[in-house]
């Protein structure tokens, strides 16, 4: 191993607040598909997939166990957005960017020099993956560690349950009497590891307009767009 790759685990390891007994499990969840060579690498292993799929069912446990601990009073209503809230894409990629995920992450060489390692879709897999790593390395109580300080700020923001934006935007119009906004896919364009939509909805004779990594993302960005010009 490469002093470079030295630093760059002992980064992550600073970054997760976790210092790993198995190496192995980090190098692994830091490792894009990219980067993987030969075989391994067109089926998926050696990169960090594996360790996202059990990230993603651990960060939904201890998401969940944060919110009934944090609001005893709501119901499954209320703490269901809240939820879907905290662990979606946008809000892992959040903080994988506040915390210079990106730094640490391995990436094929095109695919860095093409800036890959900043994607939301990326970094939101690094993290999940990262988080799998700590949980097999040390189990529940150092996941909840992690969690409970990088989502700290979004948990602190949450003072009300989030509503998604092409919801907020249905019922605005519904409660008038008016039809329900309608969606557009303007484009889809870029490279499938890196795609960019363009979406706008229309209502009332107004149109909001969104972009993002996924066709969801965009509709909710179009969304919250023409949210604002009715607000």
């Amino acid at each position: 191993m490469t002093e470079a790759s030295d630093a760059r685990l002992a980064l992550a390891e600073e970054l997760l607040g976790h210092h790993f007994a198995r190496p192995a499990l980090l190098r692994e969840a830091l490792t894009h598909r990219s980067a993987a060579h030969g075989r391994a690498r067109q089926k998926g292993a050696g990169s960090n997939e594996r360790l996202e799929f059990i990230g993603d069912r651990v960060l939904g446990l201890l998401v969940a166990e944060w919110l009934v601990e944090r609001f005893p009073q709501e119901q499954e209503g209320k703490l269901g957005p809240r939820h879907a809230h905290l662990v979606s894409r946008e809000a892992l990629a959040d903080i994988a960017t506040g915390i210079g995920f990106s730094r640490v992450l391995s990436l094929g060489v095109s695919e860095a020099s093409a800036g890959v390692g900043q994607g939301a879709n990326v970094l939101a897999d690094a993290l999940e993956a990262a988080l799998g790593a700590v949980f097999l390395d040390a189990g529940l109580d150092a996941a909840r560690r992690f969690v409970r300080h990088a989502w700290a700020g979004a948990m602190e923001r949450q003072v009300l349950p989030p509503k998604d934006p092409k919801t907020a935007l249905q019922e605005w119009f519904l409660a008038r009497g008016n039809a329900l906004p309608q969606y557009e896919v303007l484009s889809s364009e870029g490279p499938s590891h890196a795609p960019k939509f363009v979406i706008t909805v229309t209502a009332g004779g107004q149109t909001g307009r969104g972009e993002a990594g996924t066709k969801r993302a965009a509709e909710r960005a179009a969304a919250a767009d023409l949210m604002g010009k009715l607000k």
